[in-house]
């Protein structure tokens, strides 16, 4: 059987010509033919499994590898369903209007996306979700800049740098342990002290871009703002008590309740407070949940901005997570992944080189199978031996796996992340992740930080490990 699956494994010179086929395939369909993400990623899987099984692989082993890679998935789609829900109802209770009314009376157009930075930093540390940072506030505040006429893709790219640099440095977020875990860290703050050198500098540049690309935006038309204002008050129950769902998802966050009872109890709470204040039959709130709120009043502009949500809306986020989850499994089964990650370990020999190394390990899987945890787990269980003969301090390691893994894959168009934020925030991947500007600095100061500093990141030997060290060497 080790034999079989021996002579079954691709080469690495394989493993390099699948890959750059497959982005070769995949950026032409995307970009210049604008194909939706799933018929050029159907098409890259039909083409490798054909491959695969004249390579010698068995459709079962093939299929195991189907299974393999959707597995990681099960939990996001679940959570993506979960979300859908809780955004319909926050729309159809009043939840997200009344904070669009307290919103747009209080935020100033120059200071705009600042705040929403600035306010998806703070929310992110306390929820430690990235995914729930975006789907509450980040709904409302692109409501807000379109009211405004601030250019979508500097809010979504507001909304998802403010989101990660609270998901990197909340010691609730399920990525920042899974990568202390991971790295062998035995204390999540001592991760969180060691990335924070990096995501603090990274969140003070973006900072300062959107602080700049703010005061660029001419000043909206403050009658359309008012009459958006007055819309959402005749529409919906406009009051501080509709703030209530969010102060429990807040409370569930900071008692460390997992993120799907959180998110039904963040939905149930809207639903109920619902039924209080309108009196809905319960086929409608039915219909609702399933396809989404849709507001029917005169004025078709409100109706856009304060419709959508539902099971249903999620429905194509899930189907592009299934196809790219399915082919990152076939990957993984033919060895490709582990192919270009080992070659790519043989060129470490400083602490800078492993960090670079590590990192474009983590960014090659998120690229190759578009799974977070994936992009955590494998580069960190391949590297953490390495990175112990250099005698670099775990949280070295989980820095990488952070910022590497979980924070790459809101750019990857279909990565779950990223399919996850196009879906919610309704952007092209494309829109967002040229303006997402933490995102990409945090993993570039990382890989710049491990060639200047990387001779500090050693941790001394103790004199017990130098004698035993050195009795070993003797024996």
């Amino acid at each position: 059987m080790t034999k079989m699956k021996q002579e079954n494994r691709l080469t690495f010179w394989e493993s390099l010509i699948i890959m750059v086929v497959m982005f070769g395939l995949l950026a032409f369909m995307m970009i210049k033919l604008q194909l939706t993400p799933q018929i050029p990623i159907l098409l890259t899987f039909t083409l490798l499994i054909f491959y695969g099984h004249f390579r010698g692989f068995s459709w079962n082993e093939l299929q195991q590898g189907i299974i393999d890679g959707v597995k990681p998935g099960i939990i996001p789609m679940i959570i993506f369903i979960m979300i859908g829900v809780l955004v319909s109802a926050w729309l159809m209770s009043g939840v997200i209007p009344t904070i669009m009314v307290y919103g747009l009376e209080l935020l100033n157009v120059r200071f705009f996306l600042f705040t929403v930075f600035v306010s998806c930093c703070l929310v992110g540390v306390i929820v430690g979700s990235s995914f729930t940072t975006i789907s509450t506030l980040g709904i409302v505040f692109m409501g807000i800049g379109q009211v405004m006429g601030i250019n979508t893709a500097l809010t979504a790219g507001s909304i998802v740098s403010g989101a990660l640099f609270g998901n990197n440095m909340s010691p609730l977020s399920g990525t920042t342990n899974l990568s202390t875990g991971i790295a062998g860290v035995d204390n999540v703050f001592d991760h969180i002290r060691t990335i924070s050198h990096t995501a603090l500098l990274s969140a003070l540049i973006a900072a300062i871009i959107f602080l700049v690309a703010g005061h660029t935006n001419s000043n909206p038309d403050m009658s359309s703002v008012h009459h958006i204002i007055n819309a959402l008050e005749s529409n919906f129950f406009v009051s501080p008590v509709m703030l209530i769902p969010i102060v429990i998802l807040i409370i569930c966050a900071l008692m460390q309740v997992p993120a799907i009872p959180t998110l039904l109890v963040g939905s149930l709470t809207a639903i109920l407070m619902h039924v209080v204040i309108d009196h809905p039959t319960f086929a409608t709130i039915s219909q609702q949940i399933m396809q989404g709120f849709k507001l029917n009043s005169p004025d078709k502009k409100i109706n856009a901005i304060v419709s959508g949500g539902g099971v249903s809306s999620m429905l194509d986020s899930i189907s592009l997570i299934l196809v790219a989850l399915t082919l990152g499994g076939v990957l993984l089964k033919l060895g490709v992944v582990d192919n270009l990650i080992n070659k790519l370990r043989e060129q470490v020999n400083t602490p800078g080189k492993l960090i670079l190394t590590s990192i474009i390990s983590a960014i090659g899987v998120n690229f190759l199978v578009g799974e977070q945890y994936l992009s955590i787990i494998l580069p960190g269980t391949t590297y953490r031996k390495n990175f112990d003969q250099q005698g670099i301090k775990p949280q070295y390691l989980s820095r990488v796996l952070a910022t590497g893994g979980a924070d790459i894959n809101a750019l990857v168009p279909w990565g779950v992340s990223g399919i996850f934020i196009s879906g919610i925030l309704h952007v092209s991947p494309l829109v967002f992740i040229p303006f997402a500007f933490y995102v990409w600095l945090n993993p570039l100061l990382t890989v710049i930080f491990g060639f200047v500093f990387g001779s500090r990141y050693t941790q001394k030997k103790s004199v017990a490990e130098t004698s035993s060290i050195t009795e070993k060497g003797l024996d």
